[in-house]
């Protein structure tokens, strides 16, 4: 069994009287994917944003890599390892798709170079940019304006400018949100064929339960604040307890 590489421990988070995470523990294997899911309110945001540094932990500890990196910085978070994907889109429309993916890059690198006017004759970041870009099938759109593309195609440039950063650990935050089916299909395909060279752990909330139990291997659920069942796709389906709070809520 692969060793877990990240490890929340007894992390809580609340806001004045408001507890939105409680005493929460959980870790992740590398390689694996993991669904995180929930009833609106559970808690899911708030545990994406202590996970990428953009709330401090009220009490306890983020281990990542056996390191403790509870309150670091975002930007800190990301030289690690660990991207974060966010429900809306979070591109520069003014952009071309690949300066979208150069910005990533540039800053990867520590390049010294303007953001907004990425230096085209750095041959090696057109060639990184265009590479990342071929493997989610968007190389055709490279000169394209990011802000003319469907909102399908946007969702997978932020994909393209996250793995850009080259993560060892990728949240993803409900990657499928405002696709149509098929683009919700080729989404799923393009990540379990990402999973299939264990390159990438994954890391995803996400409402269509369709999408949760075709990809993930592990399922953690979270109710109020606190953890109320993690297992198999199949163990998490058989559980009147996850029903009840969730599962049935969302058929009904």
């Amino acid at each position: 069994m692969t060793a877990s590489f990240l490890e929340v421990k007894g992390v809580s988070k609340a806001f004045g009287g408001f507890v939105a995470v409680n005493d929460l523990s959980l870790s992740l294997r590398q390689g694996e994917t993991t669904a995180l899911i929930g009833p609106n309110g559970a808690g899911k945001t708030t545990l994406y944003n202590m996970l990428s540094g953009r709330l401090k932990p009220s009490s306890g500890a983020i281990l990542f890599r056996g390191a403790d990196i509870t309150g670091l910085a975002p930007h800190r978070i990301c030289k690690l390892g660990i991207s974060r994907s966010f429900q809306i889109t979070n591109i520069f429309n003014d952009l071309t798709v690949l300066e979208n993916v150069q910005v990533a890059l540039v800053a990867r690198h520590n390049k010294g170079l303007d953001l907004w006017r990425v230096n085209a004759r750095d041959r090696e970041l057109e060639d990184q940019g265009l590479d990342h870009l071929a493997r989610l099938g968007l190389r055709s759109l490279a000169r394209s304006r990011a802000g003319t593309l469907s909102y399908g195609d946007k969702r997978l440039v932020e994909l393209a400018i996250v793995l850009a950063t080259a993560p060892s650990l990728v949240l993803l935050d409900e990657p499928t949100a405002g696709m149509t089916p098929d683009e919700t299909h080729a989404v799923v395909r393009l990540l379990r064929g990402l999973t299939e060279g264990g390159s990438y752990t994954f890391f995803l909330t996400e409402h269509d339960m369709d999408v949760v139990f075709g990809l993930a291997g592990r399922v953690v659920v979270m109710h109020r604040g606190e953890l109320l069942a993690e297992g198999t796709p199949d163990e998490i389906k058989g559980d009147p307890a996850v029903r009840a709070a969730y599962l049935a809520d969302e058929e009904g």
